[in-house]
């Protein structure tokens, strides 16, 4: 165990320790603002105030951790070796920089509570960070400090033991649009040949119209293969179903729809299953509510999971709205327009919302990589694609985080504008394999 003396121990400080020293590094954390008590103890121990007290590992406090609510803060980064840092503390801390306070302000999601331009989907955008504008986003920086931090107190603590952590892998996948052309309403089936018709659409036509008539399979159907996959790599996966009424943006099979039922209670009977709240549930509790209950009733179990169609979210009604409904796990910390570390991290941490300045249960898993983000917004092909997913593997490896990919079963099927994709997850998944170590 490491004890921890503090002036004062906030909830901040205490959040943010134990992310670092017990999710990170593995290792118990205790605090104390009794001096006595600090001086007694024989085992590892740090300081962490604006003073030292002695000799003792000190690490100086910037004052974040010691504030409440949110302010504009300057932030202005340097070098800690050849790693991003900011928050300088001076030469008499052991550690010239507050990495507490900067992880704090990285893993909070701080700069999202301070006003900013939104993107067209009234999201957070990636090249408003300060991850993205002192080019640290592809690194998870929160692990990287706290593995340097680990290493200067053994020079400090010899003796002492950072037990090793394990890589681990999950693989997400939404079901946006579980079937291309099958089981729509005739209303959506038939619109869509004469739509494809008109507009001389002849491949899509031609496909939708077999596809109906029970010629072929429908090209997103892909689902026993994904569930092979699952077994041939012994993955962890998460398929999150969107079974929200029909909107512009909600445009699945119906839930009412028998087939799309059983689809999702096939799911359910091999893997996990989350709920992919529909786009208008960002700051509506009423439809998030209504569609966790459908999927209650599908499965049969209680809906622990869940990640926001299209990624939208707002910080922190959107968290709080699931806390109010017990989802245990949100998978929505991550860019849609950019790969890498939205919260700068990647080891799964609990939501600290600064409204309320209190640790939530709720646990953030926040993922790497999305399908859609290297194919439409980064334009890349399925090859340099692979590149990047590569990159960003090994920046997960190298600190034995947990790695999480967004894939959907669009792009796995290789169908219309995923041609070439469809051996893009199998590769992923054969590079992740502890076999291949």
């Amino acid at each position: 165990m490491i004890l921890v003396y503090t002036h004062k121990i906030t909830p901040r400080v205490r959040y943010i320790f134990r992310h670092l020293f017990s999710r990170i590094l593995l290792v118990k954390v205790d605090f104390t603002s009794k001096i006595e008590e600090f001086v007694a103890y024989n085992g590892p121990k740090m300081s962490y105030t604006k003073v030292p007290l002695g000799s003792e590992f000190f690490l100086r406090s910037h004052g974040l951790l010691f504030d409440q609510g949110v302010s504009d803060i300057e932030i202005k980064m340097v070098q800690w070796d050849d790693v991003p840092c900011f928050f300088k503390v001076g030469s008499k801390s052991s550690i010239p920089y507050d990495i507490f306070a900067a992880s704090f302000f990285l893993i909070t999601r701080y700069e999202e509570y301070l006003p900013h331009v939104k993107d067209h989907y009234e999201r957070f955008n990636a090249e408003q960070s300060i991850a993205y504008k002192f080019q640290f986003l592809e690194k998870p920086i929160v692990d990287i400090w706290a593995k340097k931090m680990s290493v200067v107190l053994l020079e400090k603590f010899p003796n002492f033991e950072f037990p090793e952590r394990t890589f681990k892998y999950i693989s997400t996948l939404d079901i946006d649009n579980a079937f291309a052309y099958k089981y729509k309403s005739f209303i959506r089936s038939t619109g869509g040949l004469i739509n494809d018709f008109f507009r001389l659409n002849l491949r899509v036509f031609w496909d939708r119209l077999t596809v109906l008539l029970g010629i072929r399979r429908d090209p997103y159907d892909i689902f026993d293969q994904l569930l092979s996959l699952n077994s041939d790599y012994k993955i962890n996966s998460i398929f999150f179903f969107l079974i929200a009424d029909y909107t512009s943006f909600d445009t699945n099979v119906s839930p009412a729809k028998n087939r799309f039922r059983l689809l999702i209670k096939h799911i359910s009977d091999y893997t996990k299953v989350g709920l992919h709240p529909s786009f208008y549930t960002m700051k509506n509790v009423g439809i998030m509510k209504k569609e966790k209950n459908r999927l209650e009733g599908i499965t049969n179990m209680q809906t622990k999971r869940s990640r926001q169609h299209y990624l939208r979210f707002s910080l922190p009604e959107t968290y709080q709205q699931l806390i109010d409904l017990e989802i245990e796990e949100d998978y929505s910390m991550g860019y849609a327009s950019h790969v890498g570390f939205r919260a700068s991290t990647c080891t799964p941490f609990y939501f600290y919302d600064l409204d309320f300045e209190i640790q939530t249960p709720l646990k953030i898993f926040p993922f790497v990589l999305m399908d859609t983000t290297l194919n439409d917004y980064m334009k890349l092909t399925p090859k340099q694609s692979l590149g990047r997913i590569k990159d960003l593997y090994m920046e997960v490896k190298k600190v034995n985080g947990t790695l999480i990919t967004l894939f959907h079963n669009e792009s796995i099927s290789g169908y219309m504008r995923w041609n070439g994709w469809q051996r893009v997850y199998q590769t992923m998944l054969k590079l992740i394999d502890p076999a291949n170590d």
